[in-house]
């Protein structure tokens, strides 16, 4: 089964957990596609719909993607093979100067 790890600046939009400090988030989900892991993500988590997905469900300009450290180059269809035992890294791009 796939990882999905939430970087800490990500993370920090789920409640913390007593006694868990801000941090990485992992999540063991089902699914063969980055869009199929959001989806299960979302239907855990829905606060995180809004923060990581744009209106017609790309991800947003600031939200960056890695299936096994590589880029997730389509940010609109998330259609990226993940395998199983793959971990899909998710995290905030800093931007500004």
């Amino acid at each position: 089964m796939p990882t999905v790890v939430l970087a800490p600046a990500v993370a920090r939009w789920l409640n913390p957990e007593p006694g868990i400090s801000v941090g990485e988030r992992r999540f063991d989900l089902p699914g063969g596609t980055v869009r199929e892991l959001l989806d299960q993500l979302f239907a855990q988590h829905p606060v995180l719909r809004g923060y990581l997905t744009d209106d017609a469900g790309a991800l947003r300009h600031h939200v960056v993607a890695f299936v096994n450290g590589a880029a997730v180059a389509d940010k609109r269809a998330l259609a990226e093979p993940v395998p199983p035992g793959a971990e899909v890294y998710i995290f905030q791009a800093l931007s500004g100067g």
